[in-house]
């Protein structure tokens, strides 16, 4: 088993926990390709699918006073959510094996909720997210890569605005090194979204990168890719 981030914490996240319902449905619903569904003529029941296959990812209801979400989990990390949360329990009325619920009571940061909801949605997708994220794990330390690298080692050169996008929502930023990913011109993220103005510049330069100017040598620090793989 590869290793994993731990959680942000065990219990009490306070005010960055607080996620509702209908943050959890946005929050599914601005992956590409997916629409709410109401089945069973019973508005409590919301869930998320993927178009084309129908596939749910995100099942929400109300139980016991909570708001719970079904998410489908990947075998080797379903314990891991279960035994670092204890409102993360076997899926209800689903495959325990496969499905985790989580119980919305103001336990869970809402950064490893999204996280899941996003593990989730993975788990029903070959999507274009998926391979820009196993594409950004591919940058080797002490390099970057441009945003049209990645969407051409993810398969597709034309996607490079859907790199940022997927990047802005990295669900695992300790496993998806989104830091080493710069512009065509070698400049950093303006406002990097895990943590802020800095923060990237200070993560390349741990990495050996030199950072002048919130820019990156490109000659220097770029990586060079041949026939879909990059070269050493």
């Amino acid at each position: 088993m590869k290793k994993r981030q731990e959680p942000h914490t065990k219990q009490g996240g306070g005010k960055d926990s607080i996620i509702t319902r209908e943050e959890a449905l946005a929050y599914g619903l601005s992956f590409p390709g997916t629409y709410k569904e109401t089945p069973f003529r019973d508005t409590n029941w919301q869930l998320v699918r993927v178009k084309g296959s129908k596939k749910a990812f995100l099942w929400t209801y109300e139980r016991e006073g909570y708001i719970n979400l079904n998410v489908k989990v990947d075998p080797q990390w379903r314990d891991f959510w279960r035994s670092a949360y204890p409102a993360v329990i076997p899926g209800w009325h689903q495959n325990k094996e496969h499905w985790n619920t989580i119980i919305l009571d103001g336990s869970i940061p809402a950064v490893d909720i999204k996280r899941m909801i996003a593990e989730s949605y993975d788990l029903v997708t070959d999507s274009p997210t998926k391979r820009i994220y196993e594409a950004a794990k591919k940058i080797p330390r002490g390099k970057v890569a441009t945003y049209g690298q990645v969407a051409e080692l993810a398969g597709d050169k034309k996607m490079a605005r859907a790199v940022g996008n997927a990047l802005h929502k990295n669900p695992d930023p300790a496993e998806i090194p989104c830091y080493r990913v710069v512009n065509a011109k070698g400049e950093l993220a303006g406002a990097f979204a895990f943590g802020g103005a800095g923060r990237q510049a200070d993560l390349l330069r741990a990495d050996g990168i030199v950072v002048v100017d919130d820019r990156v040598d490109l000659k220097q620090f770029g990586i060079c890719i041949r026939d879909g793989v990059i070269l050493e």
